[in-house]
């Protein structure tokens, strides 16, 4: 008895200290108002856009109690499909005060203590003449318990309360009918059933849908798996074939599986507001189809971890890093084998998780690697408009290849990279001596600089191959030729073993070989149509004279050009192709011409071989011709007509021709100076056609030599190469990637090319050191591949769901892109992860049924698992949470609390309202009454 008038006590003088302290709390709030406040450091709250609070502290012997006030600030009422305070959908409310006591539950226990707590609460505020609402959270937390009062400032006051059943829901409570009945039964005490009577109640419903996340589906595929092998017999190397990873035709599936970035979808279906009589009609809506209701919104939820980055997303970004770290490393040492071998004296700085794969790994690498396709892919396909300002190479090339292989390979360390390499060269350099085509390199004869010097090494050892496999069956079929056998034996011993010259073996067959060409053996034909436009006609159109007998290698005459000596058609010969070179090569001739200055007879001296070559052809085609002819057709700028000593036409061996013969002119100063080199090789170039010509290119002596250059190259020269075409290669081919019209996403990619060309130009001139501030610039780099690679997996995910109406992907696209916007100058690992991406997206008529086609029908391990409890199915989906809004209006005077002295307030006004969430395991219900003080 004693404890139980100290605890009166106590509650009495709390009541008395709260009313004193709230009302001068209360006071000050409401004459700042709530910009006031907002200039006072309100605090916004994170769940809402437009709530936030203000807090306050009362502290006596006894306990300490907080209470903060929630305001809104803009005047319009929020509907409930926006993000509205837990009181405030619960309630109806929009500015309201939550007393509780600071303590570890944050609620009070004490029913008697709560009472008191509201009562002098609900004093203070009348005493300021404030029609604020105020919350006193009790019971236990989990129940999220609330009672609540506000003074209507009449003669009503407005109760609040609100409870939660965490489990064992009635079934009566499960269905709408029930839930009628409930609301009911708070206003019509006299009447047992329920049903013979009509009320008008206003009633608010939305019904939210879920569809299954990833892990649920893979976990159906994995029972359902299991089933199927419980049937049938299956090999144990046997996974299951229909079973399929969302990212299976996306272009980066080939080197990894990305996490959809979309978890699932929330479908929020809201009926318009309705006026119910009857649990019947309850009970009618409750097998309504959600197509029927009024609104649609869409809610996509996106992995948490989508925006930052805890090191466990793989992905090119994550392995490109990697490779950076590698080419950091690569200064270490010399050579490629110095961090493979364990007597290398930095191996100590090397990693013990710097591991290499085991063999069979290896193997199945270089499988991959130099498998043959009977049919080249388009290197050019799908290429964005700038990628070939990064000096990499195409993605379907060998080397590219190889990079991409490497990012993957032993997690894309350096010794991984080393050893991967140099059984790379010796697969190579089989290839070679093997005279095997090597795979992934266009055959078309040509080198393109603008890719990397070591792809560009390839395409010539591409193209020595091939040649030195045309001289091989050339070769031999010179020797299957011979009719006797003895001299069948003879021509090998003269030609020699395997081991033998090249050249030995060229000329063996050369002189088997038919001197009249066909224009597709050499650049004859071609040199004639770039340098004299000659058609078909003029090749038929020779001159039938004796010399013809003896002219070897024409391919055809030259217009109505004639020879100076013989009034003879001068004739184009069928040339050998210029010898082909790679960047380096041309490098090394330019830094000659700067060492010895550029001088005519310098530039002849490179070009002698050529020079030679092109004039033992010309002599060949043109029998009689002299240095002057020559010149007039190879350097027409270095011949000068003299059209003022022209003389007529002649008249003993051209009777009948109406032609000028012999041609007036001279040679320019250059090429009249004495000494000239150009005459010079004039004079010792041979009478020979093109066939019968030294090569110019000899694949022999170039092969070995590229050989040799892969061999030998230092690490950080190979390391430089593989990131330009690592990150190439890898932006490439997310380039391929089909994410719809998302224009944002067009200029990231954009954008995400220029940035890399900018930070990769170091590495592309060789400009590179260990001290160097590129690998910062280059890790940064990595950041900003990730935030673009992030993002368009997100398109794609939302691309391929979305394909038939396009506006959703793009929309929730666009959100996204500009709630992520802000994160992406700065490093992953300080993305803030508290703030969560929210959207909602009303939906069109056209656009349901796509939707509606995402909520596939269970199957049956999902509806075992699942027991469908309540109604409004959805695909045979039922909804994850409902909510539904009872509401009774009555005028203030027909209400029985009311008495006749009180006629001044007869309004319409909402005198119950009843508020209900939850799903058949769970169900929460606030209720608020206007009574009559």
């Amino acid at each position: 008895m004693k404890e139980r008038k100290q605890r009166k006590l106590n509650t009495s003088m709390i009541s008395l200290w709260l009313l004193h302290g709230k009302e001068a709390t209360c006071r000050q709030w409401l004459a700042d108002g709530p910009k006031r406040l907002l200039e006072k450091g309100a605090v916004h709250l994170d769940s809402s856009d437009n709530i936030y609070k203000v807090k306050s502290e009362l502290k006596n012997a006894a306990k300490i109690y907080s209470m903060e006030y929630y305001f809104e600030i803009s005047g319009k009422i929020a509907d409930w499909n926006c993000t509205l305070h837990d009181l405030q959908l619960c309630f109806g409310v929009k500015e309201f005060l939550v007393i509780s006591p600071q303590s570890a539950s944050g609620v009070v226990l004490d029913a008697p203590e709560a009472t008191k707590l509201l009562s002098a609460v609900s004093i203070a505020l009348a005493n300021c003449s404030s029609l604020w609402p105020a919350f006193v959270p009790v019971h236990d937390p989990s129940r999220k318990a609330f009672i609540g009062i506000q003074n209507m400032g009449t003669i009503f006051t407005r109760r609040f309360e609100a409870d939660r059943i965490g489990s064992q829901v009635p079934i009566k409570f499960m269905h709408l009918e029930g839930l009628y009945e409930l609301f009911v039964s708070k206003f019509a005490y006299c009447m047992s059933d329920h049903s013979m009577h009509l009320f008008r109640v206003h009633l608010l419903m939305k019904l939210t849908y879920q569809t299954l996340s990833n892990d649920e589906d893979n976990y159906d595929d994995i029972q359902e798996a299991d089933t199927e092998n419980a049937e049938s017999e299956t090999s144990p190397g046997c996974g299951n074939p229909n079973r399929k990873h969302w990212d299976d035709d996306c272009p980066w599936n080939e080197w990894y599986s990305a996490e959809d970035p979309v978890m699932r979808f929330d479908l929020v279906v809201t009926w318009s507001e309705k006026v119910v009589e009857s649990s019947l009609e309850m009970a009618e809506m409750e097998n309504a189809s959600p197509h029927e209701a009024e609104k649609w919104i869409l809610a996509p939820n996106l992995y948490p971890n989508l925006d930052s980055s805890k090191g466990d997303r793989i992905g090119f970004a994550s392995q490109l890093h990697l490779l950076v770290n590698a080419l950091e490393m690569s200064f270490e040492a010399p050579f490629i084998e110095d961090f493979v071998s364990v007597e290398n004296p930095g191996s100590d700085n090397l990693e013990s998780t710097m591991v290499i794969p085991p063999p069979t790994v290896l193997d199945r690498v270089l499988k991959d690697l130099f498998l043959e396709d009977p049919q080249l892919p388009d290197f050019a396909k799908d290429e964005h408009k700038s990628s070939r300002a990064i000096k990499g190479a195409p993605v379907e090339s060998l080397f590219v290849q190889f990079c991409l292989h490497s990012l993957w390979f032993g997690n894309c360390n350096i010794r991984a990279i080393a050893v991967l390499w140099i059984e790379f060269v010796q697969e190579i350099r089989w290839h070679w001596e093997e005279s095997q085509p090597l795979p992934k390199i266009p055959a078309n004869g040509s080198i393109d600089l603008a890719t990397c010097l070591i792809n560009q090494k390839l395409q010539m050892l591409a193209i020595c191959i091939g040649k030195k496999r045309e001289l091989n069956e050339e070769f031999e079929d010179c020797i299957g030729t011979k009719d006797d056998a003895s001299a069948n034996m003879e021509e090998v011993n003269k030609v020699g073993d395997e081991s033998s010259s090249f050249h030995a073996r060229s000329q063996a067959f050369d002189e088997k070989r038919d001197s009249l060409l066909t224009p597709e053996g050499f650049n004859g034909s071609k040199t004639v149509e770039s340098k004299f436009s000659a058609n078909a006609q003029d090749v038929h159109s020779s001159d039938k004279s004796t010399l013809d007998s003896i002219r070897r290698g024409s391919a055809g005459p030259v217009g109505s050009m004639k020879l100076l000596k013989l009034c003879q058609s001068l004739h184009a010969p069928f040339t050998q192709s210029a010898p082909l070179m790679t960047e380096d090569m041309h490098e090394e001739r330019l830094r000659a011409i700067e060492t010895f200055g550029f001088s005519f007879n310098f530039s002849a001296q490179l070009e002698r071989e050529t020079l030679s070559s092109d004039m033992s052809a010309f002599k060949a085609a043109n029998p009689g011709a002299v240095f002057e002819d020559f010149i007039r057709w190879y350097s027409p700028r270095d011949w000068e007509n003299d059209e003022s000593e022209a003389k007529g036409p002649s008249t003993d061996l051209t009777e009948g021709m109406n032609v000028d013969w012999p041609p007036q002119g001279r040679l320019s100063r250059r090429m009249s100076e004495s000494g000239n080199f150009w005459r010079k090789i004039w004079d010792e170039a041979p009478i020979l056609p093109a066939s019968e010509q030294k090569p110019l290119l000899d694949p022999n002596r170039e092969g070995e030599k590229i050989l040799h250059y892969l061999e030998t190259m230092q690490p950080h020269q190979l390391l430089e190469q593989m990131v330009c075409s690592a990150f190439r290669a890898s932006a490439d081919t997310l380039n391929q990637t089909n994410y719809g019209s998302l224009k944002e996403m067009d200029t990231k990619m954009d954008q995400l090319y220029l940035t890399m060309a900018s930070t990769l130009r170091p590495l592309q001139v060789n400009l590179l050191s260990n001290t160097s501030d590129t690998i910062e610039d280059l890790q940064r780099l990595c950041v900003v591949f990730e935030h673009v690679e992030k993002l368009l997996i997100l398109a794609a995910s939302l691309h391929r769901r979305f394909r038939q109406v396009p506006r959703i992907s793009e929309a929730i696209f666009s959100n996204y892109y500009n709630f992520y916007l802000p994160t992406m100058g700065i490093g992953l690992a300080d993305v803030d992860t508290q703030k969560e991406f929210d959207m909602k997206l009303q939906l069109s008529q056209n656009e349901r049924q796509v939707v509606s086609n995402m909520f596939t029908p269970p199957t049956a391990n999902q509806s075992w698992r699942k027991v469908l409890s309540m109604g409004n199915h959805l695909n045979g989906h039922e909804p994850i949470l409902r909510e539904i809004i009872f509401s009774m209006h009555d005028n203030a005077s027909d209400n029985h609390y009311a008495s006749s002295s009180h006629r001044d307030y007869q309004q319409d006004t909402e005198t119950y309202r009843m508020y209900t969430c939850g799903t058949s395991n769970d169900l929460r219900v606030a209720l608020s009454i206007i009574s009559y003080d």
